[in-house]
C-alpha cells in the first residue's frame, strides 16, 4: 500500500493558507468519496492503478504531523519507501516544486515531526514552492491566505501534482523524480 499524506492545519481558518498546500493537493487529487477519521486524521483509501493507496490528511496540526504518520503506517504495515508527503516550502518560488526524498527537515516542523516519529527522512516528499518575501517575518507568511491572483495559478496547475502523485503509485520516486525535477 503506498501513503500519500498532504501536510496542513486543520480548521476553516487555515482554508487556502500557504501552508495548507498538502491539504489542498490531495483534495484536488481526490474530489471523490468521504474522508473517514483514524490515525489522528482524515484519511481515504482508494485503488489508483491497480495499487491500494491511502491518503492522509493528518489533523493534528502542522508540528505533530508525524504521529499520524506513524499511525497510519504501523496499522497498514506501509514501508517508508512507498510515502510521498506533500509539504510547502518557503524557499522554491510559488509555482514551482521539487521531488525529494533522503533529506532534512529543512525548517519545515511538519517534516520534522515525521521524521522524529518515524525515525527516519528517507521518505518522499513533494516541495510546493510558496515562495518567501525575505523581509516577512516566516509565521505570518505560511499561515497567511493565499491572493486571489496566487490562488487561482495553483487551481489552473494542479494537474501537474496529480501527475507526479500517480507517476509515484505506479513507478516509485527515482522514477518520478527523473521526470518531473
Amino acid at each position: 500500500m503506498k501513503l500519500i499524506v498532504g501536510l496542513g492545519n486543520p480548521g476553516d481558518e487555515y482554508k487556502n493558507t500557504r501552508h495548507n498546500v498538502g491539504f489542498m493537493v490531495l483534495d484536488i487529487f481526490s474530489s471523490s468519496g468521504e474522508w473517514q477519521k483514524k490515525f489522528d486524521g482524515l484519511y481515504k483509501i482508494e485503488t489508483i492503478s491497480g495499487q491500494k493507496v491511502m491518503l492522509l490528511k493528518p489533523t493534528t496540526y502542522m508540528n505533530l504531523s508525524g504521529n499520524s504518520v506513524r499511525k497510519a503506517m504501523q496499522y497498514y504495515d506501509i514501508l517508508v519507501e512507498d510515502i510521498l508527503v506533500i509539504q510547502d516550502d518557503i524557499d522554491i518560488e510559488f509555482g514551482n516544486y521539487k521531488l525529494k526524498k533522503n533529506s532534512s527537515f529543512g525548517g519545515h516542523n511538519g517534516i520534522k515531526s515525521i521524521i522524529s516519529s518515524i525515525g527516519t527522512d528517507s521518505f518522499a516528499r513533494l516541495k510546493v514552492g510558496i515562495s518567501h518575501a525575505k523581509s516577512a517575518n516566516t509565521v505570518p507568511y505560511v499561515l497567511g491566505k493565499f491572493s486571489k491572483q496566487e490562488l487561482l495559478f495553483f487551481l489552473e496547475n494542479t494537474q501537474t501534482f496529480q501527475n507526479i502523485i500517480t507517476s509515484f503509485i505506479e513507478e516509485g520516486i527515482d522514477r518520478t523524480m527523473n521526470k518531473y525535477n
